[in-house]
């Protein structure tokens, strides 16, 4: 059986891959050289830069393919209902990069507390503005969670170990945590927390959840931070709600368009601190993202039940 990692993965990936006795290819091929090839493959193995699209999945229909992993846990990358129509199972490595993604949304918490950046940026440019950046303790203030995944509890553990008031909003999981408490809306949340962090996948459920009226229902004062995925914040609400002055700023690790263009309004404002989509780009994610990608595909391949499955409706279906 031939697989094709066509972006990178961790060494050890590879090497599970070609120890389970698969033919790797290692090598990225653009979409439209895809196209052309895919049909020769059992699997084919992502990061989020290679965009699986129905076309290419028809392709692959047409010949081997039977597989589609994706090293990391986003799969907007991927048309899962075309793989799903054409009985390709599609799995991916949800656990890889919570603890990654986490530690980048406190980040963003601390640094937009303290204007790490724009304190940074000034002193390197001459200005002494040591009275102009007031910062806010993070101890005793409420941190407010809009999803209660594995990122978004990953974030309540530190926050409460930060001494913070966490309050957690999920319309599909139970927000069972000792010390969090269950909010029953999304406007709960915000209206009650001074950070607010974004936890929730791209659907067109959570597309422009946080709006300008929702915005505006945040505390004067708070932080929003996004980590998920872009187009759950409606950004040029958010460029026009945080120049008014009604957030203190903004953390953003994605965006609806990625890379953003350059006009984007978020990206002029001071206090909108930016990050190109790394969340989970560590060297300890990428690692373990490479590797439970790979157990993924060789079960798939091998017909044993893979413990990631995104479109579960294959199973038994072939």
């Amino acid at each position: 059986m031939r697989v094709l990692v066509n972006d990178e993965i961790s060494e050890e990936g590879i090497k599970l891959l070609k120890d389970a006795g698969f033919d790797v290819t290692v090598h990225h091929y653009d979409s439209d050289e895809l196209k052309k090839i895919i049909k020769d493959f059992d699997a084919i193995i992502v990061r989020s830069a290679t965009k699986v699209t129905k076309e290419i999945i028809e392709e692959g229909a047409k010949g081997k393919l039977k597989v589609i992993g994706r090293a990391g846990v986003g799969v907007d990358n991927i048309d899962v209902e075309a793989a799903t129509k054409y009985k390709i199972m599609v799995v991916n490595s949800p656990t890889a990069a919570t603890r990654s993604v986490a530690e980048l949304t406190v980040a963003f918490a601390f640094a937009l507390a303290r204007d790490l950046v724009a304190a940074n940026n000034e002193l390197k440019s001459g200005k002494w503005t040591k009275k102009k950046h007031k910062g806010m303790v993070l101890e005793g203030k409420t941190w407010g969670l809009v999803g209660f995944g594995r990122i978004g509890r990953e974030v309540a553990r530190i926050a409460l170990a930060l001494g913070m008031n966490v309050i957690a909003y999920d319309a599909y999981v139970k927000v069972d945590m000792k010390g969090v408490t269950e909010a029953k809306s999304v406007e709960e949340v915000l209206k009650s927390a001074d950070i607010v962090s974004v936890h929730v996948p791209l659907t067109e459920e959570t597309r422009g959840l946080i709006g300008e009226k929702e915005l505006r229902m945040m505390r004067k004062g708070a932080i929003l931070i996004n980590t998920a995925r872009g187009g759950v914040i409606d950004e040029k609400a958010l460029a026009k709600v945080i120049e008014e002055g009604h957030l203190r700023g903004a953390g953003l690790d994605v965006f609806e368009e990625e890379p953003p263009r350059p006009d984007n309004p978020l990206l002029k404002l001071k206090n909108v601190y930016v990050t190109p989509h790394i969340g989970a780009n560590t060297v300890e994610a990428q690692e373990v993202a490479g590797k439970i990608i790979a157990e993924q595909v060789i079960k798939a391949l091998k017909g044993e039940k893979p413990d990631f499955i995104v479109n579960r409706e294959v199973l038994g279906s072939s």
